[in-house]
């Protein structure tokens, strides 16, 4: 298999494989591919026969390269398959295999062919845009209420402007981004899931328009102070893909997060936050939100 290295031009390339597959991670979608894709796994791509193949690899770490599961318009692998395609391509293993997906193949045939491990860290939380837009009942009190105080120290007194991320802002989100990543040490290690990020938002945001994603941001007396970006990721879920805000701000994260939903995800059923990234205050923050579904992400390790 001829691989070649992921690049932002590849995206039309890669999005008509996308559209109409069955797995409900984050990760299986065009933008996120490329945006991901870094020094700790480098995304590389493959087409033959109508399927498309993505690996990820590095030269620092070889002993983890790995495939995704495999996308092609009316294909779906079996185990069996599955086992038959990275064996004749030199993999051990695949990444991001989606737990509710695994649940529909047979037990006793995929026990057969991998070993199943839980990729800790990788678990996908998804909501109902609906609760996120309105943040009915109790479960949302605390939401409201930070939401509120926000409303009154900064709405009220008209020090709040929310603007469609275009062109011309994108250089104020990046010198944000670099204030957020140096409260948060992203810049720390470079190999680090911060860091990571970091590169992933920073290339999600010099190419807005050609990843078809979507934001905001939000001015306090003026200053860029928080964004969130999303995109599509099949026809009933959109994924929040990046969100940053001014945690010194109170009440911004929910305010940020009630915009996203009611902004850029109102004619989606779903929004896939992403995982934690075994990150404790961000799984707090994620699991706060009361999501109807956490999608475990396995490795499938061939026996």
């Amino acid at each position: 298999m001829n691989l070649k290295a992921v690049s932002v031009s590849d995206y039309a390339t890669l999005k008509p494989f996308f559209s109409n597959h069955p797995y409900k991670l984050s990760i299986y979608s065009p933008a996120s591919i490329i945006a991901w894709s870094y020094r700790t796994f480098k995304a590389y791509y493959a087409i033959e026969d109508g399927i498309l193949f993505v690996a990820g690899q590095t030269e620092e770490q070889p002993e983890n390269r790995h495939l995704i599961l495999p996308l092609a318009q009316e294909i779906l692998f079996t185990p069996s398959g599955l086992y038959d395609v990275a064996l004749k391509f030199g993999f051990d293993r695949y990444w991001y295999a989606p737990g509710d997906y695994l649940e529909t193949l047979h037990r006793s045939d995929l026990e057969a062919h991998f070993v199943l491990e839980e990729q800790q860290g990788f678990e996908d939380y998804v909501y109902l845009t609906e609760d996120l837009i309105h943040l009915r009942g109790n479960r949302f009190s605390k939401k409201r209420n930070l939401i509120h105080q926000f409303s009154r120290e900064y709405l009220r007194k008209d020090r709040v402007k929310v603007e469609e991320i275009l062109p011309e802002n994108v250089e104020e989100c990046l010198k944000f981004l670099e204030i957020w990543c140096e409260q948060h040490e992203c810049n720390e290690d470079q190999e680090s899931n911060l860091a990571c990020e970091k590169n992933a938002v920073i290339t999600t945001l010099k190419n807005m328009a050609h990843l078809e994603s979507r934001g905001i941001l939000v001015r306090v007396d003026g200053r860029v102070s928080a964004f969130g970006i999303g995109s599509r990721l099949n026809g009933t879920t959109a994924t929040l893909n990046f969100e940053k805000a001014d945690s010194g701000i109170k009440g911004l994260y929910q305010f940020l997060d009630n915009e996203c939903a009611r902004r850029l995800f109102s004619g989606f059923l779903y929004v896939n936050k992403e995982s934690d990234m075994n990150i404790p205050n961000l799984a707090e923050s994620k699991q706060s939100y009361n999501p109807i579904l956490r999608i475990k992400s396995y490795c499938l390790r061939l026996r």
